[in-house]
């Protein structure tokens, strides 16, 4: 029996085997031709392109008048597969995949595994199925001729067929999860150890370079007010005991520099109470000092790290994306009658070479971020769109860029393992809330009233935020309130030396 297992879509190439098939009469002398199209209803009621292929395939089966000789079962359960298998393999059959081109080919892999040879298409990924099991032919697809040879000597050579067989059943594990998971373990060990380079020169004084230990304020979803009494009870949290002197601080925010610098200056803090600021949703990273001895905010600079924004610059739109984007936002309107009103105006005073802002009048006429990411994709353009301010704000940042690959970067540049970061977030946040938990750093989460309600229109979950963050993890700790003593005590029940 020869067995082809295929959805009826032109490009799997079903009516070029029929064809070889009809036009072969040894291949036909041979054995029967069994074809799996997937389960359908009235040929009527299928999708067009569908029902051509299904059209045609019957046209030929007439043409050739294979009546007896072709099967295509309307059909089947998806547990009867291994048993179609195994009755293409008793009688000493092949499985063919004739596709004009092959992105993998799990059929392949499912004929090998119950011991069936295989005729395979030239083209993709079969290629390289075929180097690891040697268990069968590869041909032209577009060539009938090369398709009913092949399977002739298949079905007529006995040790060929017996030969083929058995090294499809050999080399099958190779295609395993555990064998996949130890083939690429070894070829990872094979690399030596890895560090990016830094082209430009490095700014100066950056105490970062001296820290064991960084704690990255990501809270976004306080008032001004709140979040600078959460920066002073974080910095005092870590003032006594082992941390003194080797914790930096990292602001992490969707507020420009010169937002950050207001509201530092406002509330009679130093910028260079920080280590670091990341800014714009993640897309520049800034590094303050002081150009005396005397503190003043008069002389404190900001050196921005070049190094970082080469790394997430990698085909962004610049100019071209700008412009795409003001004409989208020219199109968000509230309507009224028939009055419409523009919701989101581009904000150049926010934006920066790779954040782009846009001020949003009215949140409640948004389009929900996950139509907003996909129409993005569809236009093919590399970047990420986010919600902030409690969706007053849309940024648009490099598609490599965001908080949490900025902190990653901060990590290898610095050589500060990310076991020894903490982020400290709210209950909630910006639509880039999620990707600030997880991975091998620690978090506290900050909950009480402070917190300002979650704004489901920036959302992009539909789904519980303990579905995809592992919230009990030791990693992972929840506390009431934000004093001192609140950060201390989650500090010391993360591991880190607070006494």
């Amino acid at each position: 029996m020869i067995l082809a297992i295929a959805r009826p879509y032109a490009e799997k190439n079903i009516t070029t085997l029929v064809k070889a098939f009809g036009e072969c009469r040894p291949l036909r002398e041979l054995a029967n031709l069994t074809l799996i199209m997937g389960n359908r209803e009235a040929i009527s009621k299928m999708h067009k392109v569908s029902a051509a292929v299904l059209t045609s395939v019957l046209t030929l089966i007439d043409e050739y008048d294979l009546y007896g000789q072709v099967a295509y079962p309307k059909h089947h359960k998806h547990s009867e597969v291994p048993d179609i298998y195994r009755l293409a393999a008793r009688t000493k059959g092949a499985f063919v995949n004739v596709a004009y081109f092959e992105q993998f080919g799990v059929t392949l892999i499912e004929a090998a595994m119950h011991g069936l040879p295989v005729i395979a298409t030239k083209n993709g990924a079969p290629v390289e199925i075929h180097q690891v099991l040697d268990n069968g032919l590869l041909v032209e697809p577009h060539d009938q001729h090369a398709i009913a040879d092949a399977l002739c000597k298949m079905l007529s050579e006995k040790q060929f067929w017996s030969r083929c067989r058995e090294n499809g059943l050999k080399n099958i594990h190779q295609f395993s999860w555990p064998e996949h998971c130890k083939n690429y373990l070894s070829r990872i060990l094979t690399l030596g150890p890895r560090h990016p380079s830094f082209g430009r020169k490095e700014p100066q004084k950056v105490l970062m370079k001296r820290r064991e230990y960084i704690f990255v304020i990501a809270v976004d979803s306080v008032s001004k007010e709140d979040l600078i009494q959460i920066i002073r009870n974080s910095i005092e949290a870590t003032r006594t005991g082992t941390l003194s002197g080797l914790a930096g601080f990292v602001l992490s925010t969707s507020r420009t520099i010169a937002e950050i610098q207001s509201l530092l200056v406002c509330a009679g803090m130093l910028p260079t109470d920080f280590d670091a600021f990341i800014c714009n949703s993640g897309s520049d990273i800034y590094y303050p000092s002081q150009s005396s001895d005397m503190p003043s905010h008069s002389r404190v600079t900001f050196a921005l790290d070049h190094n970082f924004r080469s790394h997430i610059g990698y085909r962004w739109g610049g100019e071209g994306l700008r412009k795409y984007l003001v004409k989208w936002a020219s199109s968000v309107v509230e309507r009224r009658g028939r009055i419409e009103k523009q919701v989101i105006f581009e904000d150049s005073e926010h934006s920066s070479t790779y954040c782009l802002s846009f001020k949003v009048v009215n949140p409640s006429h948004l389009p929900p971020l996950k139509e907003l990411q996909k129409l993005m994709r569809i236009q093919s353009l590399r970047c990420h769109a986010l919600y902030n301010h409690d969706a007053t704000r849309l940024s648009v940042i490099p598609i490599h860029a965001s908080r949490s690959q900025a902190l990653r970067y901060l990590s290898i540049r610095w050589g500060i393992g990310l076991p020894d970061a903490v982020v400290i977030v709210g209950e909630t946040g910006d639509s880039d809330y999620e990707q600030l938990f997880g991975g091998l750093h620690k978090t506290v989460i900050l909950k009480g009233g402070f917190n300002i309600p979650a704004n489901r229109i920036h959302t992009v979950r539909r789904y519980p935020l303990q579905d995809v963050v592992a919230l009990d993890s030791s990693n992972i700790i929840g506390i009431e309130g934000c004093s001192t003593n609140d950060m201390r005590s989650a500090l010391h029940q993360l591991g880190m030396p607070t006494q």
